[in-house]
């Protein structure tokens, strides 16, 4: 490889998961190993977790038909079964690059079913958008009924809560958006000649009837219906969990929410797995409902490392088999239309070529 492919690979893969680990070793630092292993090796009800598993993957094939309902209201032909393995592909790779599976599931869409990559990422968009607001509702029902839980959480951890006044109370964070809010209207202003530019222009625009899929989409209930069995089954997914654990069966399904809800928020953190604040925000509200720390520590490593074996087991090799070629040659990969999946061959999706596509 050369030297732009190491950087590539340094930055995309080795520098947020270093940061994940760096938060793992912070967190797990000053507790008994010990006591840590021993509740994995004998206090937990590996059967009971399996159980789990079913419900993720049972949510994730609904985020395919319920991604399938966003494309098909572009006017576009698609097989069903493609965009359903490219969502579960999706999380394969994100367990290596944090936030790049979603840019390789509509890669594998555009070379299966010829579909615009730009369109497809605006209807990705509004997927997401989606996501991000049943997560703020679940977050304000918790915050509206459960404030004492939020007050208990930051009291315990008071890092957290200067960290947000100080990003928010600093000026230069405003200062940062007007300029690049600046930046922005100057160049498709005052450069809107350049090829760039109007490659660009031609992608947003792309994007933005994407995003309009929404709006014609004919059965929109149904996409509500779809988003709602979504959470409930990653919410089923994690409570199960629960079960697997003496120290945790008996907090709840309430304390099961809370805890789900604020491991999602963990998850936002652009790191391979949510690793290191998925377990932080899942350890400290464990404690905040009087759970040991050791063994909330515990809890936190098994339903993680379950996550992960989730992501390579359940949904298949495609994803792993692209994230060696990234690693290898330096750029996006996928498989060539008509081509066995976990073959071996793959095409490079670079910058270029997204600019090119229309």
């Amino acid at each position: 490889m050369d030297f732009k492919s190491i950087l590539r690979t340094f930055l995309k893969i080795i520098l947020p998961l270093a940061f994940g680990c760096l938060l793992l070793w912070f967190l797990y630092r000053k507790m008994d190993i010990t006591e840590i292993w021993r509740v994995v090796k004998e206090g937990v009800r590996y059967d009971i977790i399996l159980v789990s598993l079913l419900f993720g993957l049972f949510a994730n094939i609904v985020r395919g038909l319920r991604w399938g309902l966003l494309i098909s209201s572009l006017g576009e032909r698609f097989k069903m079964s493609n965009v359903i393995y490219a969502v579960l592909g999706n999380y394969a790779v994100n367990l290596v690059l944090p936030r790049v599976g979603e840019v390789w599931r509509c890669g594998m869409i555009t070379k299966y079913d010829k579909i615009s990559f730009t369109k497809l990422l605006g209807t990705l968009l509004i997927d997401r958008v989606s996501d991000t607001i049943m997560v703020g509702l679940i977050t304000l029902m918790i915050f509206i009924f459960n404030i004492s839980f939020f007050t208990s959480f930051f009291a315990k951890n008071p890092a957290l809560l200067e960290g947000f006044q100080s990003m928010f109370n600093s000026i230069w964070i405003y200062v940062a958006v007007i300029i690049f809010v600046a930046v922005i209207w100057f160049v498709f202003t005052y450069m809107s000649n350049f090829t760039l530019v109007q490659k660009a222009k031609g992608m947003l625009k792309n994007v933005w009837t994407g995003m309009k899929s929404i709006w014609y989409m004919e059965h929109k209930m149904r996409f509500v219906i779809e988003t709602l069995l979504i959470w409930g089954g990653y919410f089923c997914y994690f409570y199960i969990t629960f079960y697997a654990f003496d120290f945790t069966k008996d907090l709840g399904i309430v304390v099961g929410l809370i805890t789900f809800t604020m491991s999602s928020i963990g998850v936002a953190v652009p790191v391979q797995g949510g690793i290191g604040p998925w377990h932080f925000m899942v350890i400290a509200t464990l404690v905040c409902f009087g759970v040991n720390e050791n063994d909330a520590a515990a809890f936190a490593l098994v339903v993680a490392n379950l996550g992960v074996k989730r992501g390579y087991v359940f949904y298949g090799t495609d994803g792993m088999d692209w994230i060696v070629r990234i690693i290898r040659r330096g750029g996006f990969a996928a498989h060539q239309p008509g081509e066995q999946r976990g073959s071996g061959r793959c095409f490079v999706m670079n910058t270029r070529y997204v600019l090119n596509m229309n």
